[in-house]
């Protein structure tokens, strides 16, 4: 039987083709250093890579997000894994609301300088007292004449310090009695590089090459021209970055997990021991071989979720889905990979202590396994809220 050919495999070698100039020490040696890829980063936006999911009529290519996770895919299967990604994807996800809620002035101010690589944005939305309740955020937006003052703590932003603007979820006003906790939030393209806002690295234990930052804000000003949409509406627009942000990780985890896979069934049948390789041995073949069923079968539901989304379909239970299997069976993959290679599978040299490092973020963020859980109890099988 024949198998159709993949419709995207330009894309996919599109981006393979970019990536091969970036080799495993590459990526080895900024992680160590916890240096951002900039090579890599120019590359990509030279490609035009970066801006794949921006209209065309902003610079960018006029992807969905569909043709935006296979990138994101391909470049962690290149062995960059979650470096190599998250020097990317803010662009792509972050910037989605001002897509579609940004005023034509601010989409043609910003978007096409996103586009080219020109202008680095980060996501600010977690802060250290809220967590995952979003419902819970503090920092605060004041409106004094044409402009915002904005006071409040944000943690965990990737890449703020070489970003210039952040997309920042703020209240602008309390919640009134018999509303949602998240009515009176507003989204602000605030400001980064400023000296009202301090910006503190989070040592951490993997994807080193990209930092993640504590940020504080302290009577920040932002033009009221640069809010997102309309006042008081910042959480439901916030959802149109959520659920693309999702896809694209679940396609990153995807993509950590295949590369590392690769590296495991390339050493099981290259390691002799006993005068055969190690990939005779069921007890090494068996794991490999459920790890790559899992990996294709998360990969399905991900082309499900990219593809509703694409076209405008309600999405939120396919999105969280593919998240889940994909971080689940990433990590699978790159622990399965590190037991294949036995001792050499914690040296650095063989990298797949790296992906395995970086696949188990993926079962933390942007949303943990747990919260993905709550979600399909509540919202698809319509059984009673745990929290």
């Amino acid at each position: 039987m024949n198998t159709p050919p993949d419709e995207f495999e330009a894309l996919r070698e599109g981006v393979r083709k970019a990536c091969s100039r970036f080799p495993d020490h590459y990526w080895r040696e900024r992680d160590e250093a916890h240096e951002f890829p900039w090579e890599f980063y120019e590359a990509m936006a030279e490609g035009g890579w970066v801006g794949i999911a921006i209209p065309e009529e902003y610079g960018g290519g006029g992807g969905g997000i569909t043709e935006a996770s296979i990138m994101l895919e391909e470049v962690a299967a290149s062995g960059a894994a979650m470096n190599g990604c998250s020097a990317l994807h803010l662009s792509i996800f972050g910037m989605n609301p001002v897509v579609i809620h940004g005023s034509e002035e601010m989409k043609r101010q910003y978007l096409p300088r996103v586009a080219s690589g020109d202008l680095h944005v980060a996501f600010g939305v977690t802060e250290p007292d809220a967590g995952t309740d979003t419902s819970r955020i503090t920092t605060r937006a004041v409106r004094d004449g044409d402009h915002y003052i904005v006071t409040g703590r944000k943690i965990w932003t990737t890449k703020a310090l070489y970003c210039d603007k952040v997309l920042l979820l703020v209240r602008t006003r309390d919640s009134e009695p018999g509303e949602r906790p998240v009515e009176g939030m507003t989204l602000l393209l605030a400001n980064l590089q400023d000296p009202h806002v301090d910006i503190r690295p989070i040592p951490k234990t993997g994807r080193n090459a990209v930092v993640s930052c504590e940020v504080r804000y302290d009577e920040l000003v932002c033009d009221v021209s640069d809010r997102v949409g309309e006042e008081g509406k910042g959480f439901w627009y916030i959802l149109d970055g959520l659920n693309p942000e999702r896809i694209l990780v679940a396609s990153e985890a995807l993509g950590i997990g295949k590369v590392a896979l690769e590296r495991a069934v390339r050493y099981a049948s290259d390691r002799i021991v006993f005068d055969r390789p190690i990939g005779a041995n069921q007890g090494i073949a068996f794991p490999l071989a459920e790890s790559y069923a899992r990996l294709h079968a998360a990969e399905l539901v991900i082309r499900e979720a990219s593809a509703r989304y694409d076209s405008g379909l309600p999405c939120g239970e396919h999105a969280n889905i593919a998240k889940w299997l994909a971080a689940d069976a990433g990590y699978e993959a790159a622990d399965r990979a590190v037991q294949t290679l036995g001792g050499m599978g914690y040296a650095k040299e063989y990298d797949v202590e790296r992906y395995w490092r970086e696949a188990r973020l993926m079962r933390l963020a942007p949303v943990s396994q747990e919260m993905v859980l709550n979600y399909v109890a509540q919202h698809v099988l319509r059984l009673p809220r745990s929290y």
